[in-house]
């Protein structure tokens, strides 16, 4: 073609920017869309595992074999995002010892490092291993930040063109004689970085190629041409304990089955998992039960889960896809494999492709592909670079020890902060105003949080996922109002209390499932601290102010004028 071509990828998970990075870098000209903030879908509500393959060496060992390529490639390219743990398939005594061997075999058929450790070797590896675990089979698997690696891509990308556009959900595909040519785009804040309180509007974005990685999304985009794409949802719960109990993956070594894995994860544990097939992505029950089942069963393999502390449950969905010819009833039995669908080869309409299915861990082959897909539709010979150029961050880990020399970090927080920015610690901690921590529970401080900013506009949750902040054991009781003011100069009062109520939000809805013992004390503080202390409930910035001089008018409680428990009730009318 005479000119480059423009290509629109919808989904900002780490297929979605995988996709926008790797076309980028071969110089395609690349928008993408996504309807909430990065990671909004399954990427953000995974437990953090980067695969060994282990988990797939006897029932799926195609996408073993991938998930051990791919754990070795982002281990260089993404070093600042992992932390190589490692794991242990271990085995109880009701356990099979068969399946045991299987697994072995498995992993190295797949090409998995793998050796078996007694129990006692284990328990010195992971002290709080239950005691009658017989033996263990050790993996390379990892414990990664899905927040920070997605924004890395997302920045990548842009860094060789790509426009990334959050907070822009897709409301229609436009076809034109039989072939997909665009978009349209509902933007909730106008296009750029969000900004609270700006009007947005709805943008055609054409485009000489459109890619749907949308996960389990996908057909809801589908169906805006008439296409059927049969993604099938699964849900799964992930709790989050206020430590890390250990600090190596644990999985049980067993066929299927639910609540079989424990992620060491920054300074938590993530429990995990179900698997449980929904019909929609965005509205399924979230249920107690579910919770309890992670704790209880988990606990056989370390009991002190048992009586620990959870600060959170979140749920995900696993966009699970498989051929309509194959039907498998059990969501468990569906290959975690990714698959092309070329909807000119398929449907007979042109201009788009969906990639459905896949894993996190191999979210950059996904990427790969799909761009070797795109280029040859036309005719453009260019090399994939993303298995060999680090994103951003990670282009010379080694640096890591110079800046903690450098900067005097001595104490967690700068360690944590390093380890955070990787390669760009020099960039983002060199400040010549002060530099003090404003999320404790993390250790993030303003100069990191500034960073964010820069990046995200207004939107709390975007700095967020970008630092960590508000995701410890307070779950922002302590750290919100400081991360609201961050943003003091730059915006004004309205967008500040907008932007803050958002994040406090999000940071509650979470512990529905975890209010008991120590965490609903921790709630309880939190209410105390945002509802009467800052008055979150009755913000001055917005509704009817409190009548604070009815405390000292002796207002009569028998009056039925609609104010006559206006006193009794803190200055409020009734129906307020």
């Amino acid at each position: 073609m005479a000119s480059t071509p423009h290509i629109a990828v919808i989904g900002g998970g780490s297929t979605g920017v995988g996709i926008a990075r790797d076309l980028a870098m071969r110089g395609l000209d690349v928008t993408l869309v996504e309807q909430g903030n990065l990671t909004h879908g399954t990427t953000g509500r995974m437990h953090g595992l980067l695969h060994s393959g282990g988990r797939y060496a006897v029932s799926d060992q195609a996408s073993a074999t991938e998930c051990i390529e791919e754990n070795r490639v982002l281990r260089d390219i993404a070093s600042h995002c992992v932390e190589m743990t490692g794991g242990m398939f271990v085995k109880r005594p009701e356990d099979s010892e068969e399946y045991f061997q299987e697994k072995l075999q498995g992993c190295k058929e797949c090409g998995i490092p793998a050796d078996v450790v007694s129990g006692a070797e284990a328990r010195q590896m992971e002290p709080h291993l239950a005691k009658d675990v017989e033996k263990a089979i050790t993996v390379p698997d990892g414990a990664i930040d899905p927040f920070r690696l997605v924004v890395a891509n997302a920045a990548s990308a842009q860094e060789h063109g790509a426009r990334i556009e959050t907070h822009s959900k897709v409301t229609d595909l436009l076809v034109e004689d039989d072939e997909v040519v665009g978009l349209e785009v509902e933007h909730a804040s106008g296009p750029g970085k969000r900004v609270h309180g700006t009007e947005g509007g709805t943008e055609e974005i054409r485009a000489d190629y459109v890619v749907n990685a949308t996960g389990a999304w996908a057909g809801r985009i589908g169906d805006m041409a008439d296409l059927d794409i049969a993604v099938r949802p699964s849900k799964g719960v992930m709790t989050i304990m206020n430590i890390r109990q250990v600090d190596t993956v644990i999985n049980r070594c067993r066929p299927k089955g639910d609540a079989d894995i424990v992620v060491p994860h920054e300074t938590t544990a993530i429990l995990g998992t179900t698997d449980e097939e929904v019909e929609d992505p965005e509205d399924y029950p979230e249920e107690q039960w579910e919770v309890d089942l992670m704790i209880e069963t988990l606990s056989e393999l370390i009991p002190m889960l048992e009586e620990a502390r959870t600060i959170r449950s979140f749920w995900g969905v696993r966009p699970l896809y498989e051929p309509p010819d194959v039907g498998s009833e059990d969501p468990t039995d569906i290959t975690r494999d990714f698959f092309l669908l070329d909807h000119d080869e398929r449907d007979d309409l042109p201009g788009m492709t969906s990639i459905v299915g896949g894993k996190f861990t191999t979210y950059r082959m996904m990427g790969e592909q799909i761009s070797d897909h795109v280029c040859g539709k036309f005719g453009i010979d260019a090399e994939c670079r993303t298995a060999d150029e680090p994103l951003p961050g990670s282009e010379d880990f080694s640096v890591l020890r110079d800046y903690m020399d450098e900067f005097g970090l001595r104490s967690p927080i700068g360690r944590r902060s390093v380890e955070r920015l990787g390669s760009r610690a020099d960039e983002v901690l060199k400040t010549e105003g002060p530099n003090p921590t404003v999320c404790e529970c993390e250790g993030v401080t303003r100069a990191e949080i500034q960073d964010a900013i820069s990046q995200s506009g207004s939107d709390l949750n975007a700095v967020r996922i970008r630092t960590r902040a508000s995701m410890g054991n307070c779950q922002g009781g302590i750290c919100t109002h400081r991360m609201a003011s961050e943003l003091h100069g730059e915006y004004d009062e309205g967008i500040v209390r907008e932007a803050w109520d958002e994040l406090l939000q999000e940071r509650w809805k979470g512990q529905r499932h975890a209010l008991w013992g120590e965490q609903l004390s921790q709630a309880a503080l939190n209410y105390a601290l945002h509802a009467t202390t800052q008055n979150r409930d009755n913000d001055p910035a917005g509704g009817d102010p409190v009548d604070f001089a009815a405390f000292d008018s002796g207002v009569d409680h028998t009056d039925d004028s609609g104010t006559a428990d206006v006193a009794a009730d803190g200055g409020k009318p009734d129906g307020d």
